[in-house]
């Protein structure tokens, strides 16, 4: 029998994580809430976060939701390999042993999607309908994000590498749909194109958490396949959710909306600087170099990621979009 070690590091009032004072480091952050128990696993860390509400951490590629019902599982994201995803259910078992019935894909980049190939048949995968298209279409093993990540795996990853097949939801949503799970009621919901064209969130209106995939992360997300004036639209949509705890697909959980509001100034900030760069005929090359972003740092450090130029050539792309329309 695997070891379990399970640390009791928080405590409820009114059912909801409360806030704890900030850890000591070499970068200070502010005080973020905090889970209600820690289990770790072989290769995940399980956080609860309400009873039968976990985020899984570690792992190969995002964190995944975890939510325990009556009589099943249900994971939203699943990580970058079938092997991973393994790991995944394994560790699961040292909170439930109950089976896996549900996945749910926030989007279709392979971190969240990839795992998809570790279920069996008679294992529900849920998405929405661009992702399901995407995965199918798109060629998603020979574009980004992905190749820029098996250029940098190490050799553990790129062994497990090596049985990826994308295997797309089998079930699809437009808008929303609703899963009764006993006295669980989970809202699986898009709000609007942002991070991709079919970012899917998961809100637990009795819990009050929101599960947001890249929508919204710990840092800035990825920006190759943006709609960026629609994303800070859908932003503000996941704002008007009644949550109290957003568990992101990447970095800490946070409570505070200002989170929130911080991306959605960053996107309108982008937006406005590479529209005036652009206007003067500047390469996308040219322009990563010009732009400034650095009145942002104080909202997303430690984990500032600088936008790329996948970013920026998206950005580019999304323009000529525009002037289209």
């Amino acid at each position: 029998m695997r070891n379990r070690v399970t640390l009791a590091i928080g405590f409820v009032l009114a059912g909801l994580p409360v806030l704890a004072a900030a850890q000591p480091g070499p970068v200070a952050t502010p005080a973020g809430p905090q889970p209600l128990a820690v289990t770790k696993g072989s290769e995940y860390t399980l956080e609860k976060w309400a009873d039968g509400v976990y985020l899984a951490t570690g792992g190969t590629g995002s964190q995944s939701c975890v939510i325990v019902n009556d009589q099943d599982v249900l994971l939203f994201d699943v990580g970058t390999t079938p092997g991973g995803a393994r790991a995944l259910l394994e560790d699961v078992k040292l909170v439930s042993d109950k089976p896996v019935r549900t996945v749910v894909n926030s989007h279709f980049h392979y971190d969240h999607a990839f795992g998809n190939g570790a279920f069996s048949p008679d294992v529900q995968i849920i998405g929405h309908r661009f992702t399901q298209t995407a995965i199918k279409t798109f060629d998603t093993l020979h574009r980004e994000p992905y190749q820029s990540w098996i250029n940098r795996a190490q050799d553990r990853n790129l062994e497990r590498s090596k049985e990826i097949v994308p295997i797309a939801p089998t079930v699809t949503l437009d808008k929303s749909l609703v899963l009764k799970k006993g006295n669980r009621e989970i809202r699986l919901l898009f709000l609007g194109r942002g991070h991709t064209a079919g970012d899917v969130v998961l809100f637990l209106p009795k819990e009050r958490i929101v599960c947001s995939g890249d929508l919204i992360e710990g840092g800035i997300s990825y920006m190759g396949d943006g709609y960026f004036d629609e994303w800070v639209t859908t932003l503000e949509a996941m704002k008007q959710l009644d949550w109290a705890v957003c568990l992101p697909g990447h970095g800490r959980p946070f409570s505070d909306k200002a989170h929130v509001t911080a991306l959605q100034s960053y996107l309108t900030d982008v937006i406005d600087q590479v529209a005036r760069i652009r206007a003067q005929n500047v390469p996308a090359e040219e322009a990563l170099k010009r732009l400034d972003l650095s009145a942002h740092e104080k909202n997303w450090l430690p984990r500032m990621r600088p936008l790329d130029m996948r970013g920026m050539r998206r950005i580019y792309q999304w323009l000529e979009e525009r002037a289209a329309r």
